[in-house]
């Protein structure tokens, strides 16, 4: 059966975290994704620790692409990148605003020569206003957002996040979004077009239900204070004996009365929403949850519908039972030919009649060089030449 995106050639060049992990999702689903290198590789293949000489972070987000070794800084490459454009469905770009202009490679210089393109700009603040060229990562995106601000246990001091909000969240999934949504539009205009993917707007997109929340009770949520992020005792995480944690998420009415009756608190359950009684309620049920460990509280809780769950180390994510029916973690066993073994995430994206298919192969830097270039319909002489040019 066919994939969805089968037929669909992007060039890919993008590196570390943002454009890859979404250029692999839709690898995935079929996509054809040729990776454009500089001589020597992308960065990311120098990101430890390293396995068998290959580094499992680059490893992790570029799955099933080809490689190729371009020198954009040449003409020559540039000519063979535009050769590559003529057909190609998508381009994706994480340069910072202005770059591929002056390479000559733009969006406006490609549509030219491809007017079906999709041209995908992954940035940090996005290719208009005045902050479209500041350098910035991660936790800038999520500062400037609001939402680093907002990150604070209940003694007011900001952490910063396990995982890369504002480039996966706010950058990859929302560039797989904005390229899925060209390619319909394609499919009833025949043109292609531009997509702005900005990761700080991204960020703040997802602070949807924290704008609502700030505008109904007209003051600044409070770091750590607030329904969904530890001020209510309903909604917490809590140590226990042996000094794991669990997770209690009984917002519904129901759940919390399931909780509080499980427990032998009755009392607790009229005072579910009152904002001055919650500091005790946290406390009390903090003890509580220290009189046993993680795992004994969970088979306390076992078959209870509370919302209750263990808070997993990451060693054991891959084990649990659910994760497992999900295919929500691969393991690569003999990584590189090596004794190590790697982990990988599977796609989250569960399509009933085209499914994706994930193979875990990783392509040497400029691996599909030739390839490539002779299904563009380069010689083999020309190929030799611009090798020898170190081109490629």
């Amino acid at each position: 059966m066919r994939k969805p995106l089968e037929g669909i050639k992007i060039l890919d060049l993008s590196k570390y975290l943002p454009g890859p992990f979404a250029t692999q999702l839709l690898a995935d689903f079929g996509a054809g994704v040729i990776k454009i290198e500089e001589p020597g590789g992308e960065p990311g293949r120098m990101l430890p620790p390293f396995i068998g000489g290959a580094s499992p972070r680059y490893c992790s987000v570029n799955r099933n692409k080809r490689s190729v070794i371009l020198d954009l800084k040449k003409p020559e490459g540039r000519g063979v990148f535009m050769k590559l454009a003529e057909d190609a469905d998508v381009v994706v770009d994480q340069f910072r605003p202005g770059v591929m202009d002056k390479l000559g490679l733009g969006y406006e210089t490609l549509r030219g020569i491809n007017s079906r393109l999709i041209y995908c700009a992954i940035t940090g603040y996005g290719l208009t206003g005045p902050w479209r060229n500041s350098a910035g990562h991660d936790i800038n995106y999520l500062s400037t957002a609001g939402v680093s601000g907002l990150m604070a246990g209940r003694d007011s001091v900001l952490v910063l996040p396990a995982i890369q909000v504002a480039d996966v969240a706010g950058g990859s999934l929302y560039a797989v979004i904005g390229i899925l949504l060209a390619l319909f539009a394609r499919s009833r205009t025949g043109r292609g077009q531009l997509c702005d993917i900005a990761m700080m707007d991204g960020a703040l997109s997802l602070m949807s239900y924290t704008l609502g929340e700030w505008s109904g009770n007209g003051r600044l949520p409070a770091a750590g204070g607030e329904l969904l992020t530890g001020g209510y005792a309903m909604y917490n995480v809590y140590r226990c004996k042996d000094g794991r944690h669990v997770s209690l998420g009984a917002l519904e009415q129901k759940f919390w009365h399931g909780f509080c009756d499980s427990v032998g608190r009755a009392d607790f359950r009229e005072i579910q929403y009152v904002p001055e009684r919650q500091e005790q309620l946290i406390d009390e049920i903090s003890c509580i949850m220290l009189t046993r460990t993680r795992d004994e509280w969970v088979d306390f809780f076992s078959g209870r519908d509370i919302c209750f769950t263990p808070v997993l180390d990451l060693d054991e994510v891959p084990e649990h039972e659910q994760v497992r029916a999900r295919d929500m973690i691969l393991k690569i066993t003999g990584f590189m030919g090596g004794d190590r073994d790697i982990f990988v995430t599977g796609n989250p994206v569960k399509l009933s009649d085209t499914p994706c298919e994930i193979k875990t192969e990783f392509a040497a830097a400029g691996a599909d060089t030739v390839s490539v270039l002779m299904e563009a319909g380069y010689p083999a002489s020309e190929i030799d030449e611009l090798r020898r040019r170190g081109v490629i």
